[in-house]
């Protein structure tokens, strides 16, 4: 018997299944891109009004020791702040004062303050090699009572040493530092009770807990004159002395009411205004007056404040409140008599 060979049927080979995986695409949304630095800042207008003190005029006032300038009288202010570079900032203010109701002779029925130009540039050093110390610098040209008042050029670093200081949400130290200073004024365009100033002075800011804020400032300096200035009551004349001056200041800030576009507060400020110490008993200043070893006043200032944002770049505040202060003409001893002033501005600031 023959067998035959029994051949299996061909199969076809099975197809390779290639299996597709689609990658996820990944859509980033535009990144918010850091646009690069510009120079800005802003330009602010503000009027000031100044009423009567102790509603009474400052003819009123025989002995002159409350009815102080500006009284019965407004003030314009224009501020303008330039950031130019990522480190400098240029500051220049003007103010100009006018009287209110003064219909008959001068001074009688107002009291005006001295217009005046304050031109201030900043530069910022940062943080000075691996400290926390930051260093900033400023620069000062002021002028009072026009192109002929007195003048005074200023130069001035100040060394901050606030991150030293732990913070937290009820206490945080904002600033804290020496600045050392020196200054040269002069009155008009000659020699004029020329004089030099050496200073270190001591600068600090604080936040508070519950609305609260305060300042302290405490300025040493040595002050040398071109010309000799009577000490005393008996002729006696020296050309330099030592002075000091405290200021302290509590800061208080109650938020009534806010929006989007509006905001509504009540704000209180008060403290030494300023504490001054001198080493000489009695001083004749320029305008004949003698000022004691130690001169001081202290204010207390409630005011209420609206705020309204008209655009992203105008805001536009009004606010009103009164001045409460013990004015002292030139003794420790006379800071007694409290007398209280009211207050009112509004303000147009623009940014850019």
């Amino acid at each position: 018997a023959s067998a035959k060979e029994v051949m299996p049927a061909p199969t076809p080979e099975p197809e390779k299944v290639i299996e597709y995986v689609e990658k996820p695409v990944i859509v980033y949304r535009d990144r918010e891109v850091t646009p690069a630095w510009k120079p800005n800042g802003s330009v602010s207008l503000k009027y000031n009004w100044y009423g009567e003190v102790e509603n009474k005029k400052p003819k009123e006032d025989k002995d002159g020791d409350w009815a102080t300038s500006p009284t019965n009288a407004g003030r314009l202010e224009a501020v303008t702040n330039i950031n130019f570079t990522e480190k400098q900032t240029l500051y220049v203010r003007t103010r100009n004062y006018h009287t209110l109701r003064d219909d008959e002779k001068q001074n009688q029925n107002s009291k005006i303050g001295s217009d005046s130009l304050r031109v201030r540039h900043f530069y910022n050093f940062g943080t000075l090699g691996s400290s926390k110390v930051k260093a900033k610098s400023k620069l000062v040209f002021n002028q009072s009572k026009g192109d002929a008042g007195r003048k005074t050029l200023e130069g001035s670093v100040f060394f901050d040493f606030a991150d030293y200081f732990p913070s937290s949400e009820n206490f945080k130290v904002d600033t804290f530092g020496i600045r050392p200073r020196y200054a040269h004024s002069w009155i008009g365009h000659g020699n004029n009770d020329t004089k030099n100033k050496y200073a270190l002075d001591f600068e600090s800011t604080y936040t508070l807990p519950a609305g609260f804020s305060a300042e302290l400032n405490l300025y040493s300096d040595y002050t040398r004159h071109r010309e000799a200035f009577d000490v005393g009551t008996d002729g006696e004349k020296k050309k330099g002395q030592f002075n000091g001056a405290m200021e302290a200041y509590l800061y208080y800030t109650l938020p009534l009411y806010k929006n989007d576009k509006f905001s509504l507060s009540f704000d209180a400020e008060g403290g030494y205004d300023s504490y001054d110490f001198h080493q000489y008993k009695s001083v004749k200043n320029q305008e004949g007056k003698r000022t004691n070893r130690r001169v001081y006043s202290i204010y207390l200032q409630p005011t209420v404040s609206a705020s309204y944002k008209a655009t992203d770049n105008v805001k536009l505040t009004v606010g009103a409140g009164a001045e409460y202060r013990n004015f002292v003409i030139s003794a420790e001893s006379e800071a007694k008599n409290w007398r209280w002033q009211p207050t009112a501005w509004a303000t147009m600031k623009v940014t850019f």
